[in-house]
């Protein structure tokens, strides 16, 4: 496992080095416009980084994840999506016609789906029967247009990535599925490098890149992958899940409430819900007076402290019900405060100042 791990990092970290300047040279970079408020044009190759050590780690070690094949021809499709898009920037219906395309035929074609829900309602297991299909299409497809949507600050994305990968892989050591568990590991070790290259901790070293749209859809697609693994298995035709599904709804609380939220948001304007826009939930954390530093700090916080009750859901044997109520509540609230955030703020500066 040790030497597992030693190759996937040293291998991205030499992946990163040696693409920074083939990325500057092709002009494979992400340039300052009104919305991308960076300085200088940004390498975009930071989810090939990554990509690279987990498809040969899997080449020598398939019984990481079952279907191993399957996993890494969708990764590399949406990866190469994301490339191209980041090169060409492609219309939004034609990304998400390619994205649909992809799920249905993972669906249709390999039978990867989500047909269990768990009694999310008290009333009994949800089983959902003729609606799997499209449930588990509207998932993938869910899954990694949140992963995407967040990407907008340096390190959220691979420290949003980090904070729900270690969450499964606790979940995985729990239950006993260790092959899981180390995927999920060399996963979080192949990150690392990025991280430290996005957030230019190098001394003396210039070498700050970007996930790019590859890596979002790449990260977003792995870990649904990972959540159905581990919550819709079966044995002959008795389900033996070792992961409640709603537990999933925790474990990528950000990135999903900050989506809903976004796309409820822009409907209500009556825009596209896939329209950009610097209304995320670390554009209001930066207008708010926090730095980079300390808004990325404050939402993995906050991202640990949901991955944690979903955690202890589990482990305590909480209700599936209750797990679901919880969170649906914790939306509500989240939803509410950040469309009311500027009187809340004002309302607090107000009375901060009453109390000097």
């Amino acid at each position: 496992m040790f030497f597992t791990l030693l190759f996937s990092f040293t291998f991205a970290s030499i992946s990163l080095y040696i693409l920074h300047p083939v990325a500057v040279r092709i002009s494979f970079v992400d340039r300052p416009t009104e919305r991308k408020q960076h300085k200088g044009n940004i390498p975009l190759i930071g989810g090939l980084s990554i990509f690279l050590p987990i498809a040969i780690t899997l080449y020598f070690s398939p019984e990481l994840v079952s279907d191993n094949q399957v996993y890494i021809f969708c990764s590399a499709f949406l990866l190469l999506l994301g490339l191209i898009d980041d090169k060409l920037d492609l219309s939004v219906k034609l990304r998400m016609t390619l994205i649909i395309a992809i799920s249905a035929w993972l669906v249709l074609h390999e039978g990867f789906k989500i047909d269990y829900l768990g009694n999310l309602f008290g009333f009994g297991d949800v089983l959902l029967g003729n609606f799997d299909i499209l449930f588990t299409i509207v998932a993938i497809i869910g899954a990694v247009t949140a992963f995407n949507m967040v990407d907008g600050l340096d390190g959220l994305l691979g420290g949003l990535a980090m904070v729900t990968l270690s969450a499964l892989a606790i979940l995985f050591a729990i239950n006993e599925q260790y092959q899981l568990l180390l995927f999920c590991s060399v996963f979080i070790i192949s990150i690392i490098p990025y991280i430290i290259c996005n957030l230019d901790l190098l001394p003396k070293k210039k070498l700050k890149v970007f996930m790019g749209d590859s890596g979002s859809l790449f990260i977003g697609f792995t870990v649904i992958w990972l959540l159905i693994e581990g919550s819709q298995a079966y044995d002959g035709s008795q389900m033996i899940n070792k992961i409640k599904p709603v537990t999933a709804l925790w474990i990528i609380a950000i990135p999903l409430m900050d989506m809903a939220y976004t796309m409820i948001r822009r409907i209500r304007k009556k825009q596209s819900p896939f329209k950009a826009d610097r209304e995320h939930i670390h554009h209001v954390c930066e207008r708010l007076g926090l730095s980079s530093l300390q808004t990325l700090g404050l939402i993995c916080f906050i991202a640990c402290i949901f991955a944690s009750i979903g955690i202890f859901g589990e482990l305590l044997g909480i209700p599936e019900v209750v797990m679901f109520t919880a969170f649906m509540l914790t939306f509500v609230c989240y939803h509410l405060l950040f469309t009311h955030i500027w009187k809340v703020t004002v309302f607090v500066r107000h009375c901060a100042s009453l109390l000097k």
